[in-house]
């Protein structure tokens, strides 16, 4: 069965903590960026999000989102995967995300999501 409260690395240095998993799945947590994030000076950030009931699926769908703490501008980054149990019992987690930082204006709009 896959827990997500502990400490988890990425691949690119990435690390996320997840200090507090309720009931009902909803956890709450902090995420640091790893080395590759570009020219800002990012602060160890909040995170918040849910996982599904591990007694529905053993490798359960999650989601969070990271409120970044920046100098510079707004952002937030919303993720969105899956925890899997290996042959071997290790978990690791899948997921995809999107940032958007806020836009100037309507025009700059298309710019701000990736």
């Amino acid at each position: 069965q896959c827990l997500l409260s502990g400490s988890w690395r990425s691949d690119t240095g990435c690390r996320m903590v997840v200090s507090v998993l309720g009931e009902d799945g909803s956890f709450s947590g902090s995420y640091l960026p790893g080395p590759a994030v570009g020219d800002y000076e990012i602060l160890t950030s909040p995170l918040e999000g849910s996982q599904q009931d591990a007694g529905l699926a053993p490798q359960p769908i999650f989601s969070f989102t990271v409120r970044w703490r920046l100098q510079e501008t707004a952002r937030t980054t919303v993720f969105l995967g899956q925890c899997y149990v290996g042959t071997n019992g290790e978990e690791t987690l899948h997921s995809l995300w999107l940032l958007r930082e806020a836009a100037e204006s309507p025009t700059e709009d298309w710019k701000a999501t990736r």
